[in-house]
């Protein structure tokens, strides 16, 4: 039966991307297997590598955004500070106007690198479930362990053996849904460890199978498939590093101890070692860094907890979870490592000016395809700007100013009628021409 259809993940859209690196682990197992070493472990590093590759030009571009939000960020943060504690309609189109005209201006998008991220994310969980469901993608490591599962579900308590393991193990599958059953026991046998599947071997008789023919388990002579497969420096990358510990401790080898304790510490280290690597705030020209505001202390606090509480997180689930995630895991942190310091190094020799006024004109260039003149454009935004402005501003002072009482507007009244009325009878046609007078010498002046 073909497995590459049957156990891999169903989940709508996110599913496709899933077996698009299932084929690519695929490939280059199938390929290592033509040079003579089949290897899940080392399929898996090839495996993150090709991937990391191909998202460099994402990664290039999301700390591009970064270094140009660095430099754009002191005039976001000023023209907030400009309209702090405004929440009128006018003050808000206002700052909404003026903040257009900055991201204009440096030719970036206000969603910034979420598109980036938007691609990256799924990628790379679709890659973390392609590694923890290996036989679902690596055809012949799953035919392999569907020649035992097949074995096993011709027994009598064969499935509800595998049901209990599989509760034990807190590795949750459902064996009822119809055609499921066998790929769960599959994917039960990939993650039960070499003590625990010499147990099965003894129980249902599996030291005898073959595929392709080649012994799947291994036997004191022979070196099966299954090991083979999974065999890399000395360690059951099926097993967790856990379950490694304690064997290796328990048959005094200590050399495979130190390999099983190497994976959840190098997975602290080198986690610590992409955040130090990360590009970190900076002040602005000035060095005021008051300027960069409680939101910028803010993200710097989060940034250093999250540097302590990650590697801690990493070493525990990768001393946890099946030795190659842990192997995945410290791959990526290595291959992410170097990638940020090349990055770092493009970015730091770029020209922030230039890159500003290519996006600029870049920007220009796509509003002239729609028709729209740019220049037209930014003086009509100056103006409007402006006015905006100017009416938040009227508008503020005309809400400040106090409303006088009905007593004090008709002594005013009175006192008005009084001054234009001076040396003529109130009403005569004297005092009309009296007021007019007088209004000329006052507004002359």
């Amino acid at each position: 039966m073909d497995l590459m259809l049957l156990t891999q993940n169903s989940t709508p859209i996110f599913k496709y991307v899933v077996r698009l690196l299932g084929l690519i682990m695929n490939i280059i197992f199938e390929f290592l297997n033509i040079i003579g070493i089949p290897n899940i472990g080392l399929s898996i590093i090839l495996f993150t590598i090709v991937v990391y590759l191909l998202l460099m030009p994402l990664t290039i571009k999301q700390q591009k955004f970064s270094k140009l939000s660095a430099r754009m960020n002191p005039e976001i943060q000023a023209i907030q500070a400009k309209y702090k504690g405004k929440q009128d309609n006018e003050s808000m189109l206002a700052m909404n106007a003026e903040t257009k005209q900055v991201y204009a201006k440096y030719g970036v998008s206000p969603s910034g690198s979420c598109l980036q991220l938007l691609i990256q994310m799924p990628i790379l969980i679709a890659l973390y479930r392609v590694i923890y469901q290996m036989p679902a993608y690596v055809t012949k490591l799953g035919n392999a362990l569907g020649v035992l599962a097949d074995k096993i579900m011709g027994t009598v308590d064969g499935v509800d053996y595998i049901k209990n393991m599989s509760a034990a193990m807190m590795y949750k599958k459902n064996f009822d849904i119809a055609g499921n059953t066998r790929n769960a026991v599959i994917d039960v046998l990939n993650h039960v460890s070499t003590t625990e599947m010499s147990n099965l071997s003894d129980k249902f008789g599996l030291a005898d199978l073959t595929y392709e023919g080649s012994l799947i388990l291994s036997n004191n002579t022979t070196t099966g498939l299954i090991d083979t497969y999974n065999n890399f420096l000395g360690l059951n990358i099926g097993n967790t590093p856990m379950d490694t510990i304690k064997s290796s401790f328990a048959a005094g080898n200590y050399l495979l101890l130190i390999g099983a304790v190497a994976i959840p510490v190098l997975a602290a280290v080198t986690q610590w070692l992409n955040y130090k690597l990360m590009p970190q705030a900076t002040n602005n020209d000035n060095g005021n860094k008051k300027s960069q505001g409680e939101f910028a202390d803010s993200m710097q606090q989060s940034m250093k907890m999250m540097n302590t509480i990650m590697p801690i997180m990493s070493a525990w689930l990768c001393l946890t979870l099946p030795a190659g995630m842990g192997m995945y895991w410290v791959i990526g942190a290595v291959v992410r490592s170097i990638q940020q310091v090349l990055i770092n190094k493009h970015i730091d020799k770029m020209d922030i000016d230039a890159e500003i006024q290519k996006n600029i004109e870049k920007y220009n260039e796509k509003l002239r395809k729609q028709g729209i003149d740019p220049a037209k454009l930014n003086a009509a935004a100056k103006i409007n700007t402006k006015n905006i402005a100017a009416k938040a501003t009227y508008k503020n002072n005309t809400s400040n100013r106090v409303e006088r009482t009905e007593e004090e507007k008709a002594a005013a009244i009175k006192a008005s009628t009084e001054y234009y009325n001076k040396n003529a009878k109130p009403g005569s046609l004297a005092a009309k021409a009296n007021m007019v007078k007088q209004y000329n010498e006052k507004n002359n002046k």
